[in-house]
């Protein structure tokens, strides 16, 4: 490479660019956290190994574009906040963000000065950087760990809110530094001050932007995203003009404001946001981490080391311990909550600014600063994500995993199908936004949400990432694979079933397997027309055993219009799941077949023709709700 394309600050960003999301790949396929490849990356990449990344020839623009990303990574994270879920550890998260992050200010100060032997000054400073936690480290490592959901809300909220606020405080010092004649009272003025007026901004700029897309033929189809990106920039440049560091507070407000307004849009725009986060989270870790300098790590020696250390293991369990006392957390969680404390991106970006005021202004120990925080993020980081799901794990904070499947709809034909699996010691939760069909599958004994299960919030509040499945079972296949989509984006390894009305028109099977779905119950059925059998009584639910090893397709009835039977559900041994195309049969195997009572004998003739055995005395023994819906059983 010529010596002056090293330094073009387009190939830089270009290169920060790639090197960033090619890290984040390579991490997700190591099954470590990203930032330990980003930060790693950014090093090999910059000025002291292969001089290939070059921050400084960014100049004056290296902070201007590490607050535009910093801005819309923050606005991701408060977009992604559901403010319904903190109201009952809101004690905990609000103690966390205010007493916690004083304590960790001070106890990262103390450690600094009582260790390192630095000046109070640069020690104050290190303790007000460390005050993060941030959502880019939080919420990928409690999305792998699958933890409860009280500990996870915690974690979650601390992640977002703390970083306004630690940025602000640390802004603060930062002018106490710079400027000796301000006192403890006009700084803690100031920081309340800038917290109040960015959360002004904020709240006001996201009820602007959520109000004004949320008015239909105004805004044309794909202009939406943009423009809610457009309001997340200039909110924080507004607020950044007013106050230092405010426009953090304002654009994390502004994110909340938009995320729980239920905009039309809210959907696209987290994925927009999602992938936007991804770009510029990358780049920002290969810069930052390439404008590190070696020797000034190496230097902190052992006494940073130490540092670090005393930050993990008494400066957090201290912050935590004040922040639970009396709350409904369980000593475990808090044992937990008090484990996982990884810095992130803010820490970061804060840690490059301050160095670089600190240079201008002549005071002494910028590198080591930055040198010592960016040690607290690569030690954090590595701690959280490789001891946080053994210690999830060892504390039994963790959800139960595959526990039970999950339906779209709970008319009849659900709630027959929901039966049969919790028959099967398959634990079931229907959902479905008709209050009839909710009355009924509680009478049934079925658990059962009055809620629209297209929306991310409400397949959160199932607990998706911790089910064995999901069915989309509605009576509207567009409905069904909407639903398998939505469930895709949130939990991309779980099995979506999906029943659809046609073989080969519509949605067909080709388009199911192409969204990486499967097609429920062995092809399309009229579910409207089994709803009427049930109800009706022309239903009959028998089992059948496999005889020999065999396809599913020697059973299932495909595009068969009126077919005269549905496969529901294969058991084998201990373990059930809808039925489906594409299962090798063995022998031993059994499922449950609904029939229509006038063709019962037909059906027989098929399943004997293909090598099924009726299963006798086997068989559930039929319950009395089972009789009062309609549905009858076959005969043995």
């Amino acid at each position: 490479m010529p010596e002056t394309a090293a330094f073009d600050p387009a190939l830089t960003i270009s290169l920060a660019l790639v090197a960033g999301l090619c890290a984040q790949i390579l991490a997700a396929h190591l099954g470590v956290p990203g930032i330990v490849v980003l930060l790693l990356s950014g090093v090999l990449l910059g000025p002291e190994v292969a001089n290939v990344v070059r921050p400084d020839s960014l100049g004056s623009s290296m902070s201007l574009l590490v607050g535009f990303a910093v801005a819309i990574i923050l606005f991701e994270g408060g977009l992604n906040l559901d403010l319904r879920r903190l109201r009952r550890e809101q004690k905990v998260i609000r103690r966390l963000v205010s007493v916690g992050a004083l304590l960790t200010a001070a106890g990262g100060a103390l450690a600094a000065r009582w260790i390192l032997g630095w000046p109070w000054q640069r020690s104050m400073l290190f303790g007000t950087l460390v005050i993060v936690t941030g959502p880019t480290v939080v919420t990928p490592l409690l999305r792998r760990i699958k933890l409860q959901r009280a500990p996870a809300t915690v974690l979650e909220a601390e992640g977002i809110l703390i970083d306004a606020i630690g940025a602000i405080i640390a802004a603060v010092a930062l002018d106490v530094v710079l400027s000796p004649a301000q006192t403890l009272v006009s700084g803690l003025t100031e920081v309340a001050t800038r917290l109040a007026f960015g959360a002004l901004v904020g709240a006001i700029g996201g009820l602007l932007a959520a109000g004004i897309v949320s008015i239909r033929r105004l805004i044309p189809p794909g202009f939406a995203n943009v423009l809610i990106l457009s309001f997340a920039l200039i909110i924080f440049q507004t607020a950044n003009a007013v106050f230092d560091e405010s426009g953090i507070a304002a654009v994390t407000v502004a994110g909340i404001v938009v995320g729980n307004s239920h905009t039309r849009i809210h959907r696209e725009l987290a994925e927009f946001k999602e992938q936007l986060t991804l770009l510029f989270l990358g780049m920002l870790f290969i810069l930052l981490a390439a404008d590190v300098h070696l020797a000034s790590v190496r230097e902190l020696g052992w006494p940073g080391v130490l540092t670090v250390a005393c930050l993990l293991f008494v400066v957090r369990p201290v912050n935590v311990a004040v922040a639970t006392f009396g709350s409904s957390l369980t000593f475990r969680q808090r044992l937990f909550v008090a484990w996982i404390a990884p810095r992130g991106i803010v820490a970061a970006a804060v840690a490059s600014l301050f160095a670089v005021k600190l240079e201008r202004a002549g005071i002494g120990g910028a590198r080591s600063l930055r040198a010592l925080v960016f040690l607290v993020i690569a030690s954090t980081v590595i701690w959280s994500g490789v001891t946080g799901p053994w210690m999830a794990k060892l504390l039994g904070v963790r959800k139960k995993s595959s526990s039970g499947w999950l339906l779209l709809a709970a008319h009849a034909f659900a709630r027959t199908t929901a039966r049969v699996l919790r028959e099967c010691d398959e634990p079931v939760l229907c959902i479905d936004s008709d209050p009839v069909h909710i009355g009924a599958a509680e009478a049934d004994g079925l658990r059962a949400l009055h809620a629209n299960a297209l929306e991310e919030r409400t397949l959160q509040r199932a607990e998706i990432d911790t089910r064995a499945g999901v069915v989309g079972v509605s009576t509207n296949e567009e409905s069904n694979v909407i639903f398998g989509q939505t469930v895709r984006r949130l939990a991309r390894d779980l099995p979506c079933y999906v029943a659809i009305d046609h073989w080969t028109q519509g949605i067909t099977p080709g388009i199911v397997e192409h969204e990486g779905l499967r097609v429920a119950f062995g092809g399309a059925i009229d579910i409207e027309l089994w709803n009427r059998r049930i109800e009706e009584g022309e239903a009959i639910l028998a089992w059948w055993r496999c005889t020999s090893s065999r396809d599913a397709d020697s059973i299932a009835h495909r595009g068969e219009l009126n077919a005269p039977h549905v496969v529901l559900v294969h058991r084998r041994g201990t373990t059930a799941r809808p039925f489906s195309l594409g299962i090798h049969l063995r022998r031993g195997d059994e499922v449950a077949v609904l029939i229509d009572r006038h063709r019962e004998a037909e059906v027989i003739s098929r399943m004997h023709a293909a090598g099924w055995a009726k299963v006798g005395d086997s068989s559930p023994a039929p319950s009395s709700t089972l009789r009062r819906r309609g549905l009858r059983r076959s005969p043995a």
